[in-house]
């Protein structure tokens, strides 16, 4: 099975009306999710792809049953949707806005802890389980159902390798972006440890860049307990110090968040760290069994 959704999952998607949440409905429908609601206030009765729209979350949640939620909502009211969505009770949120302030991811992270809700983002492309569902902006033209399990900060490097390992005739499980940073719900060792326990993951794939130290923690909890093979890439070996590069958590200052601290401590963990997506793939060929690709 996938990591985070899966063919049981029931999905609301919040701003469903807007330009990017009624184009990923459609796309996400096309990928056999099972959408169930949508909200947008005051767009109450209307209808996007035959899906019903609500105000609100609690009117959503009278008639129909959901435990995950997308939220395409503007970064003013991202803290409050995301509560609300919460209070809801369910099991996986996926946070796709940017540029929320600091202070209100803090919360909503911290919210989503107290209420057992994972959080994925902010700022992400989601997951996509390949041949099940999405939940998220992943293509899924880049994707084939397999046993390689990815996660990765950037949602456009998820794409480019996912792509990669298709066209190499190799198969995803899950592949997960869970944003740029800086901070974050869900991260790359949750990814790991969930991959770690799933029978249909053989090999796992982490997608790491420069800034910050997820790469580091994941490193840590893979030494102390990870059994799968872990390959890995880091983008970023040349990036100028002090330069923020794409994404707000891709900024090395001083020694700390550099690509060459995140290898040696993969590379310590016992990691199977490759310098390109070609390399990646002749790895991943080493390591499995080439019935499971």
């Amino acid at each position: 099975m996938s990591i985070l959704i899966n063919k049981d999952s029931k999905v609301l998607v919040q701003a469903i009306t807007g330009k990017s949440g009624s184009l990923q409905t459609k796309v996400m429908l096309e990928a056999g999710t099972n959408i169930v609601a949508g909200v947008t206030p005051g767009k109450s009765g209307q209808e996007v792809y035959g899906v019903p729209v609500y105000d609100y979350i609690a009117e959503a949640k009278a008639e129909h049953d959901f435990d995950t939620v997308i939220s395409f909502v503007p970064p003013a009211f991202a803290k409050d949707s995301c509560f609300e969505a919460i209070d809801a009770g369910i099991k996986v949120l996926v946070l796709t806005t940017e540029e929320i302030a600091l202070h209100d991811v803090v919360e909503i992270i911290a919210y989503a802890k107290a209420h057992d809700t994972i959080l994925v983002g902010p700022g992400c492309a989601g997951v996509i389980a390949p041949g099940v569902c999405k939940v998220g902006a992943h293509p899924i033209r880049f994707f084939k159902k397999g046993h390689v399990g990815v996660v990765s900060k950037s949602g456009a490097l998820s794409y480019e390798i996912g792509k990669t390992l298709t066209d190499a005739g190799i198969g995803q499980s899950s592949v997960v972006a869970i944003g740029g940073g800086p901070i974050w719900g869900f991260t790359q060792a949750d990814a790991v440890a969930l991959y770690d326990k799933d029978p249909d993951t053989d090999v796992i794939v982490l997608l790491g860049e420069i800034g910050g130290g997820s790469e580091e923690d994941a490193a840590a909890y893979i030494k102390a307990n990870v059994k799968k093979p872990v390959v890995s890439l880091i983008v970023g070996r040349n990036a100028p110090q002090g330069k923020s590069l794409g994404h707000a958590g891709a900024i090395v200052s001083g020694n700390v968040g550099t690509a060459k601290t995140k290898i040696a401590a993969l590379e310590d963990a016992g990691v199977h760290v490759v310098k390109n997506p070609v390399e990646m793939v002749e790895t991943i060929r080493s390591l499995m069994d080439t019935e499971r690709m």
